[in-house]
């Protein structure tokens, strides 16, 4: 790192003329560049320089050394405000998780108009039910209902739903726990589930699940064919009503929190940001 520091320091002497210029240049004192200067030709062991009083000429070894520093300081330049242009315009990669509802109807019509507006950008989208390793899956942002408890991720709450418990209009009048209930796989066995009605009312539901899905998609298959009831997203149900209708229209369930998160512990890329913003009025908006 010191003998890189030095050949940067060695091309910009030659560029500005004068050891004076290049430490008003790189706001270094004068003492510090010559030193530079004399470490470096000692541990060449060479003359790059021959300097006067008034001038400097290079060597002919100093000008081929020249060369090769003069590239250094140009990758290192090119390098440095290719880092800067990505929080100026979002270019790359970015991978991003979900839970399949929630990828379908909030981070998909949000990445098609990111992708849209900057084409620069990569886009990869992970859907799965279950909340996944960050850092184990190279995941860039998690879109997850409820907060995590993993202390290393930056998170922020970005808006809330409600699921409604649901099932097919064919089976609507049925007996509520005659009808078997299809569970996602993170609900767990053993269901329960508090409603509240606007006169403070409440009503408590538990059930051993009947069937298991580790699928949204499923889940709400199995619920549209009027095999069972089940849970669906309020934002989601608002797209297939009346495929689905509500098995206590008078009664809600409590709001979900949803969070975004990401490994960013610094510098959050610009990419990054604008889909955090994105999601967050798409939310807002209920998923218009």
């Amino acid at each position: 790192m010191t003998k890189l520091k030095q050949m940067s320091i060695f091309a910009h002497i030659v560029e500005e003329g004068s050891v004076s210029a290049a430490a008003l240049k790189l706001d270094l004192s004068k003492s510090v560049i010559s030193q530079h200067l004399k470490a470096l030709e000692q541990e060449l062991g060479v003359t790059l320089i021959k300097r006067t009083t008034r001038r400097q000429n290079l060597t002919q070894t100093g000008e081929a050394f020249y060369q090769s520093c003069k590239e250094i300081n140009s990758i290192a330049k090119g390098a440095w405000e290719s880092a800067q242009n990505s929080q100026i315009e979002p270019t790359g990669r970015i991978r991003i998780t979900a839970p399949n509802a929630l990828m379908d109807t909030l981070v998909v019509p949000v990445i098609a108009d990111l992708m849209k507006k900057h084409p620069k950008v990569k886009p990869e989208l992970v859907s799965d039910d279950q909340p996944l390793n960050l850092q184990k899956h190279d995941i860039d942002l998690a879109v997850r209902v409820g907060r995590s408890q993993d202390s290393n991720l930056k998170q922020k709450r970005i808006g809330e739903f409600r699921d409604v418990f649901c099932c097919a209009p064919s089976i609507r009048q049925k007996d509520l726990y005659d009808l078997p209930y299809i569970a996602n796989s993170w609900q767990g066995r053993y269901i329960q589930h508090t409603f509240e009605s606007q006169s403070g009312k409440t009503k408590v539901y538990e059930k051993e699940a009947d069937c298991f899905t580790n699928s949204f998609h499923s889940c709400l298959a199995l619920v549209r064919s009027g095999a069972g009831v089940g849970i669906i997203p309020d934002f989601y149900l608002a797209h297939i009503e009346p495929e689905l209708v509500p098995m206590l229209p008078n009664m809600q369930l409590p709001q979900n929190p949803v969070y975004v998160l990401n490994p960013f512990s610094n510098s959050t890329p610009l990419a990054v940001d604008l889909c955090i913003t994105a999601l967050e009025e798409r939310l807002r908006n209920r998923l218009a």
